[in-house]
């Protein structure tokens, strides 16, 4: 049971840090970057590139691709979104348009990499495993539930703490207003996405160390369930994203241990029903709050 709960801490993990980039850019901006999945997928390569080519450390190697995608959002928010805040255009514009950018590096992606399984250099992660117990447990999750907690941690006390946590935080609540008040706007949504693409690159990375394959459809599956914990969460709420996101691994790994094998494939239905039943009990989420409309 020990080596089960680690296992849903440790996807909860994965899912939490995925799901606070893509809750982050809607709690500020109210929009749904459909682009997030690639900044998941393009924090796993660019951690294989600095390993393969330089021989760098998958400690280096993380580090770097949450720069590197960090940076890529800065640039995703220039190239899909910016142009139609200029222009005043509906949410649904933006979500199309980041979607269609999605599909372009993906299938780049592919054509440099091909759309198979492509591990990491033989030798270049850790094969520790620790005991505790009678739990055997890969110390490499181990550390990255660690880094995940860090992280998490670190962004919470950013955007509570500093002067340009609470020039985002002024801009969430109302943009109009932030400008009065002398936010700077822009340097305010570089820094949101910069912060969202890369704990999405980060994770990628992470979860591309864990399993030792990535490929370029590999942020797709994890874009609805960031949403999925999102809502659960309370829609705007970063907290409420990372309980949603523990729940839901919680969910995954609770059916794989109780279904039997030939229902395996119930795994998502499960642990979806769960996060069902809480929207049921609370519509808008665990931690979620009426949010007055914006000026």
């Amino acid at each position: 049971m020990a080596e089960q709960l680690y296992n849903a801490i440790f996807v909860g993990s994965i899912y939490a840090l995925f799901a606070v980039g893509f809750a982050l850019v809607f709690s500020v901006l109210d929009i749904l970057n459909l682009a997030h999945p690639v900044v998941f997928m393009l924090g796993a390569f660019v951690a294989l590139f600095c390993m393969s080519t330089f021989g760098l450390p998958a400690g280096f190697a993380a580090v770097i691709a949450f720069l590197a995608t960090g940076a890529f959002g800065i640039f995703l928010d220039r190239i899909a979104f910016a142009p139609l805040r200029r222009r005043g255009a509906p949410p649904l514009s933006a979500m199309i348009s980041s979607l269609g950018f999605a599909i372009v590096v993906i299938r780049l992606m592919e054509l440099r990499y091909g759309p198979d399984l492509t591990s990491y250099p033989a030798g270049s992660l850790p094969q520790t495993v620790v005991q505790i117990g009678d739990a055997r447990l890969d110390a490499l999750r181990l550390v990255i539930i660690g880094l995940a907690i860090v992280l998490m941690g670190a962004l919470t006390y950013f955007v509570r703490a500093t002067q340009l946590g609470r020039d985002i935080r002024a801009l969430a609540e109302n943009p109009r207003a932030a400008r009065l008040l002398g936010v700077n706007v822009d340097r305010a949504i570089a820094s949101t996405f910069f912060i969202s693409s890369g704990f999405g690159g980060v994770a990628g990375a992470l979860l591309g160390f864990a399993y030792n394959a990535i490929y370029p459809q590999m942020g797709t599956p994890y874009e609805l369930k960031a949403f999925t914990v999102m809502v659960v969460g309370g829609m705007g709420s970063l907290p409420g994203a990372v309980l949603g996101a523990y729940i839901l691994g919680i969910g995954e790994i609770a059916a794989l241990v109780f279904l039997p094998a030939d229902l395996a494939e119930l795994r998502d239905a499960l642990a979806f029903g769960l996060l069902f039943l809480v929207l049921v009990i609370r519509p808008r989420g665990l931690l979620g709050h009426r949010v007055a409309e914006r000026a």
